[in-house]
C-alpha cells in the first residue's frame, strides 16, 4: 500500500470523555457563541477582533498571551469582542515545515498525531478556563472538527481549502460562524460560492457515516489578499475592494452578508507591522460608508508576545512565532484600543 496505516486513533467521543468540559467552559462558550452570533446577524454593533499567533506552538506562551488579551477585553468590552486565534493546524504551501501542534506537540520532536489531538484539546480547555475567552481556529482537516467542536466559537477556512467540497459541506453543519477566505488567486466568486454552499444543507459521507446538515447561516467571507501569476501580493482591503464585495453580495441571496478583513497574509505582503495601518484604513472605510460598516464585522490580526518570528531550534525565544511574523504584545494592545476608539 502507498499509505501505511500505523496507529488507530481514538474517536472524538473517546477523547471528549477522557478530557471533559468544566461548567465554566460550557457556560463561557454558550455566552460567547451568542454574543458573536449577534454581531454576524446585525443584532449587535460590536466589532470582532480575531487576534493571536500565526500558529499556537507552545501551551504556556499561548495561554500567557490569551490571559493578557482577557485583561484588555475587560477594558474594551463595550465596543469589541476579542477572539483569540489559537491556530493548531498550519497549512504549508509546499507541504514542508511545521504543520502545527496537532502534528507536533513539541516542535523539536517528531510528529505524534495522538498526542497532538490531546494537546489541541488541552490548550483550548486551559485557555478558556483561565480567561473565559473562547477561541478561533482554522479548519484544515474537516475530519478533526468533532474533536474540538465543543470548544471553538469561530472557524476559518483557508485560502487553499476554500474550494474543497468537504470543507464546504462540513462547514454547513457547524453552529458557529465560519469565515471563508478568498483563494490565493483572489477570485471573489470562489469565496462567495463557498459561502452559498455552506449556507445550504447537504448529505455526504463523514467519518464513515452518512451525514446530513441543515446549512450554516453564519457563514461569511474573509478578505486576505491575493497573489498574481508573478507571485506579487495584491491587497483587497481597500475601499474599492470592499465596495465590490458588497455589490457581489447584493447579487446573491445570502443570509447575513458579512466579511472579516485579514490584515496580514497577502494584504500586508507578510509585512507584519503594516497590519496597524491596514486596520486603520479598514475602520476609515467603515466610517465613510454605512453600508460598508454593516458589511465589515471585524478584523483578523496576527500577534504574539514578541514581535517577528524565529526558526525552530534550541535557542527558542518565549512567545515568538515559529511560522509567520507577528505584531508584538505592546503594539497589539495599542491597536486594540485604537480599534475601540475608531469603531
Amino acid at each position: 500500500m502507498s499509505i501505511e496505516l500505523t496507529k488507530k486513533l481514538p474517536t472524538p467521543a473517546e477523547i471528549k470523555e477522557e478530557f471533559p468540559l468544566t461548567q465554566r467552559i460550557i457556560s463561557a462558550k454558550q455566552k460567547r457563541d451568542a454574543m458573536i452570533r449577534q454581531v454576524l446577524t446585525g443584532e449587535s454593533d460590536k466589532f470582532l477582533v480575531i487576534i493571536g499567533p500565526c500558529s499556537a506552538d507552545n501551551e504556556d506562551a499561548v495561554c500567557d498571551y490569551t490571559n493578557r488579551l482577557a485583561r484588555v477585553q475587560e477594558e474594551v468590552a463595550d465596543r469589541l469582542i476579542l477572539i483569540p486565534r489559537i491556530y493548531t493546524n498550519k497549512p504549508r504551501t509546499t507541504g514542508e515545515g511545521y504543520k502545527g501542534i496537532v502534528h507536533q506537540p513539541d516542535p523539536l520532536k517528531k510528529p505524534d498525531l495522538l498526542h497532538g489531538l490531546i494537546a489541541v484539546r488541552k490548550i483550548f480547555m486551559r485557555s478558556i478556563e483561565e480567561t473565559g475567552l473562547t477561541p478561533a481556529d482554522e479548519m484544515l482537516y474537516p475530519e478533526n472538527w468533532r474533536y474540538i467542536d465543543d470548544l471553538l466559537s469561530y472557524v476559518a477556512i483557508g485560502a487553499r481549502s476554500v474550494e474543497n467540497q468537504q470543507h464546504r459541506l462540513v462547514a454547513s453543519g457547524m453552529d458557529v460562524p465560519v469565515g471563508m477566505k478568498n483563494p490565493t488567486s483572489g477570485d471573489i466568486s470562489v469565496m462567495l460560492n463557498s459561502v452559498v454552499a455552506a449556507q445550504h444543507g447537504h448529505s455526504f459521507i463523514y467519518r464513515n457515516w452518512e451525514a446530513h446538515t441543515h446549512g450554516n447561516p453564519l457563514t461569511h467571507t474573509i478578505l486576505r489578499g491575493a497573489v498574481n501569476k508573478h507571485g506579487n501580493a495584491i491587497p483587497n482591503y481597500h475601499y474599492e475592494d470592499l465596495q465590490l464585495l458588497l455589490e457581489k453580495y447584493n447579487e446573491r441571496n445570502l443570509e447575513n452578508p458579512a466579511t472579516i478583513v485579514d490584515a496580514n497574509h497577502s494584504n500586508s505582503n507578510k509585512q507584519f507591522r503594516e497590519q496597524i495601518r491596514i486596520v486603520k484604513e479598514v475602520l476609515h472605510s467603515r466610517r465613510h460608508s454605512a453600508d460598508i460598516a454593516r458589511l465589515i464585522k471585524g478584523v483578523m490580526v496576527e500577534s504574539y508576545i514578541e514581535e517577528g518570528n524565529q526558526k525552530i531550534g534550541p535557542h527558542h525565544i518565549y512567545g515568538k512565532s515559529i511560522t509567520d511574523p507577528c505584531l508584538g504584545w505592546e503594539d497589539s494592545r495599542k491597536l486594540i484600543h485604537t480599534i475601540a476608539e475608531l469603531c
